[in-house]
Order: C-alpha cells, then structure tokens, then sequence
C-alpha cells in the first residue's frame, strides 16, 4: 500500500526575510530555515525590495530545508522507528546511524502540499511574456503615496473606500501604490492596457513563480488589503479600479485560502507536481495559526510591526475608531472577518538600534540591557519611523524620544524602546473594545518579539491583560501549512490541531503606574 505523504511545507515570505518550515501531522517541527534580503530606502519614508532577492531567499530557504540531516530519520522503516529519538518542538537531535536494508526517498517524496503566507500589501508588478519585473515592489510600509491618498480624500472618495473595502485611505494600501507605478514609471500604463502586465501581492508573486508561470491568484485575505477587492462580494469592484484608473486585466483571480492553487514545476529543490493549497496574508494566518476560530479570539503579532487582531465571525463589523475590516479567512465557502488593528514599526525598531545607530550588534541584546534597569526614567518612544497606523492613520508622524535629561542612560532607551513596542498596542487594544463594547481579558501572542519575555511582560503590565503565549512562536507560518494541510486531507477539520501553550504573563504593575505610562505615552504621540 502506498504510504499516505504526511509532510507540509509551509514559506513565510516577511518584510526582511524569507523562513520555510516542515512540520507534520502532530505539528512537530522537521527543519526550519531562514534568509534574509536587502532592504531598499531610495528615500526617507520610501521602502522598496527587489523581487527577485525575495525570490532567492525563498529558493534558499528552499533548499536548506530539503538538505536538512533529520531526512533520513523521518522517512526510516516502521522497524527501525523506535530505535531513533522523537522530534518534538524545534529541538533537533543529532542523527542516529541505524543500519538500512532499505533506502529512504528522498524527503521531497513526502511533502504533501505547501502553503504559503506573506507581507500583505506589497506591490509587485510584471511582465507576463518575459516574466520581468517592471519595478521594485514598493513596500507595504513605503509611504511615497501619500499625495495620492491626500488627493482621493480631497475628491471625497474617502467614504466609497472605507464602505466598500473596510480599509482606510493610507499608503500602507495596495491600490495607490499600483496607481503611483502608472503615473511614475514610463511605458507601465500602457503595457497594462495592452494586457502586458500582472499585478500580485507577495502571495501571487510566488505561487506564479513556483508554478512556472502557469497561475495568476490571490487569495481573499491579501485581497482585502489592496483597496480594490469588495469586502461583501469578495470580488475586484469596478468602481475602485475606476477610481485609481486601474485595468482589471492586471489582477489576479480571488480564490479561497484553502484549495489548490496549482502544482510545481521541477525546480534545483522541488519536484514537479506539489500541490500549493493554502495561502493567507501574514497577519490572518497568524490568527489562524493561534486557533482563534471563534468569534471574540483575538492575537496579537510582533514581527516588523505589531498586528491585533479579533475573529468577528461571519460578518464584518465596520470600526468607528480607526480599525479595519478585513477578510480573516475564507474556506470553502465560509467567509471569516476580522477586526485589526496595525502598528507599523514594532520589531523593526529594534532593528533600527541595531542597524541604524548601532548601539547594540544582536536584536537579542535589547532584552539583557532593559533589564539592568527598574523602569525607562520618564524617556518615552513613539516609534512613528515610517508614520503611524491604526487608530491615528498618521502618515506625516516622525518618531520620537522624548524625557531625555543627563541621565540618561543606553539601558534607558532600551526600555523605553520595549514600552514604546508596547503602548501602541493600548491605543489598538482600547480602540477595539470602544468597537466591541466590552473589555478583553486575554490575547494569544506570536511573532519573534514574542521571544522577549520582558517586552511581553511589559506588555501585560500595560494592557492590563494576560497573554498567552504558544510552544510554537512560528503561528504566521503554521496558518498557512494549516490551511494547505486541510485541503489536502492531513486533517479533517480544525478539532484534530492541537497547539500547546508555553507561558502565560499576567499583569503585575499597580493601576495608577500603569495610568502614569499612558499618559505620558499620549503626551508624547501628540508631539510625534
């Protein structure tokens, strides 16, 4: 009897790398491997990558994990089995050297389908005779469109956005960036009318090149973040691509979440014919991946920037304070919404210490420096370094230090680094519960911040909220295996996914410190 293939890869593409998983039925972790590509400023407030450095370190990433040295362990005969450690979590053991009378196959052989999350917004645009990209994507975080957006609100479109796409007019947006390309780089605008010209998220970037340029989708969780897609028909809306004069020949086709895409063509790493059969936005698979699956759960994200997001359930509650709707995930023919809220530097601010000042050489370092000291001694950060997101939808805010006396210290504006990643989420956090009407008393936490037990300590404290953080931090990259897996039968339903907890931190300030912080962060955002 044929054995039934039990592995799923799953590609995070994100905004300064690339990490491709194998994980199995019971979500044990098989190899991991990331890489990073360069980031492009051409500007202050402009971020651009180049698509084919994502293409690489996908291609790397790739690889490292088909050469990974468990290969031979995970496909040993059923005899030899008991002879060789377990895998468990991300912990790997060393090879054991069982005698063989049988060869393994290769690992490829067992991967079962790939799914694939990625940076939502992220604009690229190709050629589809030649498969060129025409230029740069423009970053999700890039904001060179803001006279554009400026302009629409201008002419009243305002409204018609947020009604129809539940989104906001910001350059955190796909549409204005499709829209900037046309008006700024010459011959785009008429090759697309003359059908020449593919737009794609991230999403549809890959799947168009792992399938040998034979598939041109998307799925309706990026395409719900491009202010082209109607957040009740789930279809491309004439009017908006109207508005933006952009040609419905250059998108995608909106597929489910859950369903196969296409397969593989044979590639230095890949066989043909892999079923690519899951696909969500980074943010929505990490909320599928923390198994908030009921109408109330909420995750927060901490990646480059922090994501908050709830499970509103089958239909879209539209935001009176400065959130969006947006499209969680749709399975067959079940659509799930969800209330986000977004800040747009989180992680990266760690990084801009790291790679900007230089004050410290490892992300990790931050946590050891904050801790040297009981609290930030009044120094507040608004780390607005590319505007400000939900709830203020600032593009124009500049971060900002602020309380700097002859005091102050490195190990200062470490912590005030961290509570700065922090406070954003109270705006988003109170900003959902005016919405909701009532208080929330737990989040579920990912994200590779999420590692920092002070900044989630920090964050506690300030929320007034426990946070449940899980074994695997990998949720945004789960997600997507999740919805591959059930499209492809590993699991039957979502009852059969079992996901453990790591820790839980509970709040440990007194109220009237945590009212101070905030009222010293809301006198800081307003200066920023």
């Amino acid at each position: 009897m044929k054995e039934q293939k039990n592995i799923i890869m799953s590609i995070d593409q994100g905004t300064t790398g690339s990490t491709v998983l194998l994980f199995d039925r019971e979500l044990n972790i098989l190899a991991k491997a990331n890489n990073e590509f360069p980031q492009i400023f051409p500007q202050p407030g402009w971020v651009s990558h180049n698509p084919e450095e994502i293409w690489k370190s996908v291609e790397k990433s790739i690889a490292e994990v088909i050469k990974n040295p468990l290969q031979s362990e995970i496909h040993a005969p059923q005899q030899n089995q008991s002879t060789h450690p377990s895998i468990r979590g991300s912990a790997l053991p060393s090879v054991v050297n069982t005698p063989r009378t049988i060869s393994p196959p290769p690992l490829t052989a067992n991967i079962a389908a790939i799914g694939i999350t990625n940076q939502r917004e992220t604009t690229i645009l190709w050629d589809r005779k030649t498969g060129k990209v025409l230029h740069d994507a423009i970053v999700w975080q890039c904001r060179r469109t803001e006279p554009i957006c400026k302009d629409l609100k201008e002419r009243g479109f305002e409204k018609t956005f947020i009604n129809k796409t539940g989104l906001v007019l910001d350059p955190y947006f796909s549409g204005t960036k499709i829209k900037w390309l046309f008006d700024n780089v010459p011959g785009i605008r008429e090759k697309a009318v003359d059908g020449e010209v593919a737009f794609g998220t991230v999403d549809s970037y890959l799947v168009w090149r792992l399938t040998g340029r034979a598939v041109h989708v998307t799925d309706v969780s990026n395409a719900s973040r491009t202010l082209l897609m109607n957040l009740e028909t789930l279809q491309w809306d004439d009017e908006l691509l109207e508005i933006l004069e952009i040609p419905r020949s250059i998108l995608p086709e909106i597929k489910s979440c859950s369903e196969i895409y296409g397969t593989t063509v044979k590639s230095k790493s890949l066989p043909a014919g892999i079923p690519i059969a899951g696909m969500a936005g980074d943010q929505q698979a990490a909320l599928f991946g923390q198994m908030c699956l009921n109408p109330g759960d909420v995750k927060c994200t901490f990646g480059t920037g922090a994501f908050l997001l709830m499970n509103v359930g089958a239909n879209p509650i539209r935001s009176s304070h400065g959130l969006l709707s947006t499209v969680a995930w749709k399975i067959g023919d079940e659509v799930t919404y969800a209330l986000e809220g977004s800040a747009f530097i989180a992680g990266a601010a760690v990084q801009w210490l790291r790679d900007g000042l230089r004050v410290i050489r490892e992300s990790s370092e931050i946590e050891e420096l904050a801790l040297k000291v009981e609290d930030s001694a009044g120094l507040v950060f608004v780390p607005a370094l590319t505007g400000l997101g939900a709830p203020h939808w600032r593009p124009n805010a500049r971060g900002l230090l602020c309380g700097i006396d002859r005091g102050t210290t490195l190990e200062h504006i470490a912590r005030a680094v961290l509570e700065g990643i922090a406070l954003q989420n109270c705006d988003l956090l109170k900003a959902m519960q005016q919405d909701l009407g009532q208080t929330l008393t737990s989040i579920r936490v990912d994200g590779a911040a999420a590692a920092n037990n002070l900044l989630m300590q920090i964050q506690s404290d300030l929320l007034g909220t426990n946070l449940i953080r899980p074994k695997l931090l990998e949720t945004t990259a789960l997600g997507a295996g999740l919805l591959a897996g059930l499209a492809v039968g590993i699991w039957k339903n979502m009852d059969e996914v079992k996901l453990q907890t790591d820790k839980t931190f509970n709040p440990k300030i007194p109220p009237e410190q945590r009212e101070t912080l905030i009222q010293n962060w809301q006198t800081a955002i307003r200066k920023a």
